[in-house]
């Protein structure tokens, strides 16, 4: 097996995920392989794969693990096996793990470490529920740490902010009883095979980046 840093990106919503995944792609050069990310290329560009897509997505269905598996392997074959990957959004369970596994031997890569965010429930409520999005530029506020200047409104676009159906009590908590259903035993998993760096998410996001830091480098 080739010794490429190979990292699964993983915790529950509010995790701040996205943030962190940019931040270690940035720092260890890696290809950073966002499932939203190449549904929305795929889709958007009008490959074979991402009009299967659309067809699913149109009709309200969720795309198929399968699906999502051969968008990963057809990125992995376009930027090659000599190079650092970092994947976000898949797998998110063990079923799909089996196909990401796969893929991963077609490539002689194995995985070097799950970085898992670990983060309270009090916490990502408190996080989500306060979020606010301008529905013109997408700009993201937080009423507690991150307000705008007027009241609920966009300090650049003028328009009243809005909560997303994902940030609404209910959903997210159906969303963390999701991670804990389907996706914490996937944590199980590779806890076992000693590649899990659990980070404390609660901290603000410099010290969960430096903690991140400090557990890959444990890794290389």
């Amino acid at each position: 097996m080739k010794d490429n840093l190979v990292c699964i990106l993983i915790g529950p919503p509010g995790a701040g995920k996205g943030t962190q995944a940019k931040n270690i792609a940035n720092r260890y050069k890696c290809k950073l392989v966002s499932t939203g990310d190449i549904l929305r290329e795929n889709v958007e560009n009008n490959t074979e794969l991402g009009v299967q897509a659309k067809n699913y997505i149109d009709n309200g269905n969720l795309v198929p693990a399968e699906l999502v598996a051969a968008m990963i392997k057809n990125t992995m074959e376009l930027y090659g096996i000599n190079i650092n990957y970092l994947f976000d959004g898949f797998p998110r369970d063990i079923e799909q793990n089996v196909l990401f596994e796969k893929i991963l031997n077609e490539f002689d890569l194995s995985v070097k470490a799950m970085i898992y965010i670990n983060i309270e429930d009090d916490v990502v409520f408190d996080r989500l529920t306060n979020r606010r999005i301008c529905p013109k530029c997408n700009r993201v506020y937080h009423l507690k740490f991150y307000p705008p200047k007027f009241d609920n409104l966009c300090d650049d676009c003028k328009v009243e902010l809005i909560t997303r159906d994902d940030d609404k009590k209910d959903v997210i908590k159906k969303r963390l009883e999701v991670f804990q259903k389907l996706t914490h035993p996937l944590v199980e998993y590779y806890k076992k095979q000693n590649k899990v760096i659990e980070i404390n998410g609660n901290k603000n996001s410099e010290d969960v980046f430096k903690n991140i830091i400090s557990g890959i480098n444990c890794f290389r």
